[in-house]
């Protein structure tokens, strides 16, 4: 048990690391896209690739990027795709941590990027980072913790996904939406989070006086500038002006977009008007500031910077940095650039306190998906969504498909013994009528005793089983006939158990299923995963070949005499149980499979039971879920007093 638990936990620790760093990594690289492309530049031109970190292409891979971690984190967090996220997670760290043993031998750049500008990592911290997640992500994609976390009290905290099948694509909607939204925003205009020293209210002038002590107080301490055409430092001259000083960063002249050339010459105007001082700070040449000049007519003074310091100032190429005091005092991005029109003060403002803030951005993405999973708990559950739900979806008139109860008594109970049960179960529900169908299916030798005891009104009568065959020489089979003639109304087929220790195959079944109807009996059909196709993730796969393979071949008109069972083999008798939520996304998988087929109306119609160690104390938590409509029990229908608790969860549903 200890030992169970202590691997639960590990999964969960793998789980919730993975997701997290994949969140976190993916979240810095949307927010700031251009510190990431500035990243990539830099091992472009490490492989000597001649890309421009203004081009199209790194931005692309940039967003790319941080768009797909910042969904795999999500995916992982909230329990969505799993196959899909636990193959994602095992691929992406094994690559990244292939590049990160070359950067590690090579060290091709002073940092990573892992996590764009945010967090700084040398490259052994980055490698043994990379190795731990890719040994969290194959520990997770082993799928081990449905084996150990199936019972007891960590087993729906593990399994648990936080929103169900059915509204997992709202979530995937509005996550793709925020993260590609952002990353686009923040490419037009500016981050909104700065992770550069250059944030707002950064102390440029303390930096380089040696007043701030600090990392940042370090990083702030490369900052400079030399006159253009005698190479003179005036970086203390410009930080030490008291007044606003606007610098125009242009990190490549050549590679500068020059659309807004009109409105920074009105800028260095109004500048000059107001006696403000104005430069532009390039890494360009000569003649890539003469280039600059004859394309915009730029009549402003020039200075020389270094290359990555313009790029970590604004982000934007051209931007624009506002000093005050030797502080930065705004941002501007060349698609934002202030209005001189618009008067001093209010050019002066423009361009502070521009980003959103972490709280925003956590607000408006953690908050709607707050109201999406508690809408989809509540919505599930609710009486008026299980009725209506396919009445909306498909434009039906309202169908009340029936709820029911099925016991299978299998092989217990001698003749005496059965007909007793009987009893004592029509007479409990005499005392206290039932709000769902209730049917027992009992051996063969019980139906025709068994027949003349129940109430028909309160009870159905069905048998275990059928033969594949009309009538003949076949020893110790009875066929769909001799049930009917008993006065038993159903009969179970495709029981797990049958299909395991029998080998009964979909074409024999569907035999079954053909002669039971032809002697007009109900068919409680039973489908469901055995534990290693759950593990393997291929249960909806299962679950329709056993519908193609044994019902595709009915009428509609047949199809309606189908009752259907999932029974989750991995949950019988174990003591397992599904969680209701895993329920309830068979149940609407199953639902669906059947729409696609025999059409809307029949899927609405048709019944699907639960069948997998369901009991009075669970019963009511899994038929309030919206397409589940009843329980196939099993060793509770031995029992009279559990079998009617469990038919009583009807009653508060």
């Amino acid at each position: 048990m200890l030992f169970s638990a202590v691997r639960a936990w590990l999964w969960a620790f793998s789980r919730l690391l993975l997701g997290g760093t994949f969140l976190l990594s993916g979240f810095v690289k949307v927010v700031d896209p251009m510190g990431m492309v500035h990243k990539l530049y830099a091992y472009a031109a490490y492989a000597q690739l001649h890309l421009t970190d203004g081009g199209l292409m790194l931005q692309f891979a940039s967003v790319a990027l941080g768009t797909l971690e910042f969904m795999l984190g999500v995916y992982i967090l909230l329990g969505l795709h799993r196959r899909l996220a636990s193959r994602l997670a095992v691929g992406f760290m094994a690559a990244f941590t292939a590049v990160t043993v070359w950067i590690y031998l090579t060290n091709p750049v002073p940092d990573c990027g892992c996590f764009g500008d945010a967090i700084e990592l040398t490259a052994g911290q980055t490698l043994a980072k990379n190795v731990l997640l890719l040994v969290a992500a194959v520990y997770w994609m082993a799928g081990d913790f449905r084996r150990f976390s199936g019972s007891g009290i960590l087993g729906p905290l593990f399994r648990r996904r936080l929103i169900s099948d059915r509204n997992s694509w709202v979530v995937s909607i509005y996550a793709w939406c925020y993260a590609i939204g952002l990353a686009l925003y923040t490419l037009h205009y500016l981050p909104l989070l700065d992770f550069t020293p250059y944030k707002q209210g950064a102390d440029i002038r303390a930096a380089l006086e040696g007043r701030v002590e600090d990392a940042e107080g370090s990083k702030l301490a490369n900052f400079y500038l030399s006159d253009l055409q005698t190479g003179e430092d005036i970086t203390f001259a410009v930080v030490a002006d008291t007044g606003y000083v606007f610098l125009l960063t242009v990190p490549d002249a050549l590679a500068a977009d020059d659309g807004c050339n009109d409105r920074i010459n009105d800028l260095y105007d109004f500048c000059l008007d107001k006696g403000y001082r104005f430069l532009m700070a390039t890494a360009s040449d000569s003649a890539g500031a003469a280039d600059w000049c004859d394309r915009t007519g730029a009549a402003y003074p020039m200075v020389m910077a270094e290359d990555t310091e313009l790029k970590a100032m604004v982000q934007s190429n051209p931007g624009l940095l506002l000093l005050h005091d030797g502080k930065v005092a705004g941002k501007w991005s060349n698609n934002d650039l202030p209005d001189v029109d618009s008067g001093k003060d209010a050019v002066l403002r423009s361009g502070a306190g521009r980003g959103a803030g972490l709280p925003w951005l956590v607000f408006w993405f953690v908050v709607p998906l707050l109201v999406v999973i508690t809408a989809d708990s509540l919505w599930i559950g609710h009486k008026f969504y299980k009725h209506h739900i396919y009445v909306k979806r498909f434009k039906l008139k309202k169908i009340m498909r029936k709820k029911i109860v099925a016991g299978n008594w299998k092989m217990n109970k001698n003749l005496q013994e059965g007909v007793a049960l009987a009893k004592d179960l029509n007479e409990a529900l005499v005392a206290d009528k039932p709000n769902c169908d209730v049917v027992i299916c009992t051996p063969f030798i019980h139906l025709a005793s068994v027949a003349g005891i129940i109430d028909p009104t309160l009870i159905g009568l069905g048998a275990e089983n059928c033969a594949d065959k009309v009538s003949g020489a076949y020893t110790g089979e009875v066929s769909a006939e001799m049930v009917k003639s008993t006065g038993a109304g159903y009969v179970i087929l495709g029981h797990s158990e049958r299909r395991a220790y029998y080998h009964e195959t979909p074409e024999i079944l569907k035999e079954k299923v053909n002669l039971a109807l032809a002697n007009d009996l109900k068919v409680i059909f039973c489908i469901g995963e055995v534990l290693e196709e759950r593990e393997a993730g291929k249960q909806n796969e299962v679950v329709k070949a056993q519908l193609e393979g044994s019902l595709f071949d009915l009428t509609a008109e047949q199809f309606a005499h189908i009752i259907l069972a999932y029974e989750p083999v991995w949950a019988i008798g174990t003591g397992k149980t599904a969680t209701a939520d895993q329920a309830e996304e068979m149940h609407a998988f199953i639902r669906e499979t059947i729409a696609e087929k025999f059409g809307a109306e029949a899927a609405e119609n048709v019944s699907i039971l639960y069948g997998g160690s369901c009991k009075p104390s669970n019963a009511k938590e899994i038929f309030s879920k919206v397409d589940v409509d009843g329980g196939l029990i099993g060793g509770a229908a031995l029992k009279v007093a559990d079998f009617k608790g469990i038919i009583d969860a009807w009653k508060e549903n």
